[in-house]
Parts: structure tokens; sequence; C-alpha cells
């Protein structure tokens, strides 16, 4: 209630079922605002225009924004933030090259068939 940008309330990542509320006149301000902090993982945008929401998801500083929804996610997409909020991305196919150490296993099926023996 009555939160202003300067409380750390609005500045730190809260992980809990918390909603700070800030007002604001414009875009720009808006972003201001969510850009003005050391964290960046995720962001959440509510409008019924898809230009305004275009706006703001580009502008803001955050690994995810959802769009008019919350929490909602799914193992294909990286999930991850920007700033000082993780260690990178998890999920998503860059994730999984990430966390796979590749190795050739090779049989000898009676002769050399390799291009490069000749």
């Amino acid at each position: 209630r009555n939160v202003t940008e300067d409380m750390e309330i609005a500045r730190e990542e809260v992980f809990g079922p918390v909603l700070s509320v800030l007002t604001f006149e414009t875009i720009e301000r808006a972003l201001h605002i969510a850009n003005n902090t050391p964290y960046g993982l995720s962001a959440g945008v509510w409008s019924a225009s898809i230009d305004t929401c275009m706006s703001v998801a580009r502008g803001v500083r955050s690994g995810t924004v959802w769009v008019n929804t919350f929490m909602e996610g799914y193992p294909e997409l990286p999930f991850g933030g920007y700033k000082q909020s993780g260690l990178g991305r998890e999920l998503g196919k860059r994730a999984v090259e990430d966390y796979t150490e590749e190795k050739t296993i090779q049989f000898h099926r009676g002769q050399r068939t390799g291009w490069w023996l000749g």
C-alpha cells in the first residue's frame, strides 16, 4: 500500500505472494521505475493494447516478461534473469546444450570406412 520507487520492496526481488503496485503517467516513466533496480528476473505487464505490451516488454531489462499473465511457462522456453538475477539460463534448448557433454563412440566393423583414412 502506497509503495514508492525508493522503498526496498519496490527495488528488491521478493520471492513470495507479494504484489507491489506503483503508479506512473507514461510508459517511459514505468520503464524507468521497472529498470531502476539491480535485478531483472521477471516482469509482468497488463494491458488491452498489444502495442503497449510490446513496448514495455522490449524496454524492461528482465529475462522473462509475462503479458496479461504471470508465472506461466513451458520447458522449451529459457528462463533466467538479467543483471544480478541468477546465473544464466535454465530450460530451453540452449540450457540442454549447456548441460550436455558430447562423446563419440566408434566401433570397428571389419574394414576402415573413414574418409580421412584413405
